[in-house]
Parts: structure tokens; C-alpha cells; sequence
């Protein structure tokens, strides 16, 4: 994940409210009952129960009491992925920015771990900023979130609503917190029955960060419940109060349409040196 998100008392994670029915759970998303899938070692050593709602397409741990050695280090260092996925995201990003939202607006990446996409975007020409909780800033420094109660176009979570074991709570609490209502998030999503827990790498049992998972339908009843639009391709989703066209969203979007990215690279102003500058003068 681009974030360090820490553990339980992050907004979101925790306990989320669930409550057990015998081998059956309250969904943490549309609260109907959400029956047992199947278990596995997390951690290498503590057994997992994944529970499976029906209703909305949710599949989650039991509670994750865990996470406060899963987090021991903010980001895994099995996430050999980290830099390879933050240059394609700030790639797919600046390209979905710059045409369907304000190029000049401010952004805030929220769990933004080591700072890497916001450091990404800030040298497209984007006007980013950084906050976590848990995850030293090495790449972003100075450009922290300014100040509570500041507003932003969006803000931008990426691999972190599978950490967070309330999504809901989560994400309605960021927007409130960044005074905005359009989140671009990512996450990989399953349809149907839960894969197998041999066939989908995205479980990270290894890491036992990873206590929430998402389909298509799941997505559209968190839109629904947050009163907001959601637009989503492939990994990449975008909840929003506004309309933007879902045709150009899904071609913007789409990985393959990457090559767009040197279209803001081109038109807007790098704020790499700039932010040199600002940081010199400032120390």
C-alpha cells in the first residue's frame, strides 16, 4: 500500500461492531449476517475465520485483533511492489486528475505511507499533501497536511480500505476530516464466491494487514449508504458527489491508458524545485 496506516484506533479499524452469531457475523457493511467462508493462518500462527455476507458481496476477518503486530512496521517488507505500483498509480492518476477534476485543486493522501505518491504528484505539478498517523514522512517532507480544517478537491487512498476494518467509518470520516466529498481510492475486487484462499494473493496472510475485501456490488451499496456517485474500473474507484462522465472515467482509468500521463507532465509546472526551494528557505 502507498499508506503506513497504523492499527486499531486509525478511524476505521478496530473493532468495527462486529458481533458473533454462533459461526455467522454481522457484516460491517450492510449489517445483514455474514456467514463463515473458511479459516486460515495468518502471521504464520494465529487462526483466521473470513466471513462472507451474501446480502452485499463483503468478505472479512473476525476481529482483527492482530493488528498490532501486523503493524509493527507500517508498511510490510514483503510489499516488494511498493515503488513498481506508486509510479503506475501516479501515472493513472495525474491523467484521471488533470481531465476529470481541478488540475489547480489541492489533494490531500490520506495513510500516505512513506510519502512516495504525493512526492509523485507534487512533481507532476499537482498541489499534494501527506498524512499518517504511523508511517514517517521520508519522501514529502514540508508538505504535510497543512492544517486541520483545511478543504480539498479529494482526497486519495490507495491499497488502504483493505486495512481498515470499518470502510464505511473510514472513509466518511476522512472526507469529513479533508472537508471534501470525492475520494479516489484503489483496491482489488473479487466477484461471486470468495476465491480460494490459495488462489488470491490479495488475502496477504503473510502480513495479516488485509482484513476487509470488496466486490463490484459491495462498492456501489458503500456509494449508496455515503450518498455519493461511484465510478470504478478495474482497481481503481472514485467516490464522488459529483457527475463526471462514466466513459471517460473508464478510458482514463483504464492501466492501459497510461501513456496520457505525459499530457499533464507536459501542460503543467513541475513543483520539484519549487518545493527545493521552499524547503531551503524554510530551514
Amino acid at each position: 500500500m502507498t499508506a503506513g496506516a497504523g492499527p486499531a484506533d486509525l478511524p476505521g479499524r478496530g473493532s468495527g461492531g462486529t458481533v458473533k452469531i454462533g459461526s455467522a457475523v454481522n457484516c460491517r457493511i450492510c449489517g445483514a449476517v455474514a456467514e463463515a467462508a473458511f479459516s486460515h493462518t495468518i502471521l504464520t500462527k494465529y487462526p483466521c475465520d473470513y466471513y462472507s455476507c451474501g446480502a452485499c458481496g463483503f468478505l472479512q476477518t473476525q476481529e482483527p485483533y492482530w493488528l498490532e503486530e501486523a503493524y509493527a512496521s507500517a508498511v510490510a517488507a514483503a510489499d516488494t511492489g511498493l515503488v513498481r505500483r506508486n509510479i503506475a498509480v501516479s501515472e493513472t492518476l495525474s491523467t484521471v486528475l488533470f481531465f476529470l477534476f481541478d488540475r489547480h485543486g489541492r489533494y490531500l493522501d490520506v495513510a500516505g505511507g512513506y510519502g512516495m505518491l504525493a512526492r509523485l504528484m507534487r512533481d507532476v505539478g499537482f498541489d499534494f499533501y501527506w498524512s499518517d498517523k504511523y508511517c514517517e514522512n521520508l519522501l514529502v517532507r514540508g508538505f504535510e497536511e497543512p492544517t486541520a480544517g483545511s478543504s480539498y478537491t479529494a482526497i486519495t487512498a490507495f491499497e488502504v480500505l483493505e486495512h481498515v476494518a470499518d470502510p464505511l467509518r473510514f472513509i466518511s470520516e476522512s472526507m469529513g476530516h479533508a472537508n471534501t466529498r470525492t475520494m479516489v481510492f484503489s483496491t482489488a475486487l473479487f466477484e461471486g464466491a470468495p476465491p480460494e484462499p490459495g488462489s488470491w494473493y490479495y488475502y496477504a496472510f503473510e502480513t495479516g494487514q488485509h482484513v476487509s475485501f470488496f466486490q463490484s456490488r459491495t462498492l456501489r451499496l458503500m456509494a449508496d449508504k455515503l450518498a455519493l456517485n461511484l465510478y470504478s474500473n478495474g482497481s481503481l474507484h472514485v467516490l464522488t458527489d459529483k457527475a463526471i462522465n462514466p466513459y471517460a472515467y473508464r478510458l482514463l482509468a483504464h492501466p492501459r491508458a497510461g501513456f496520457l500521463s505525459v499530457i499533464p507532465r507536459h501542460v503543467m509546472e513541475s513543483k520539484t524545485i519549487a518545493d527545493h526551494l521552499a524547503i531551503i528557505k524554510r530551514t
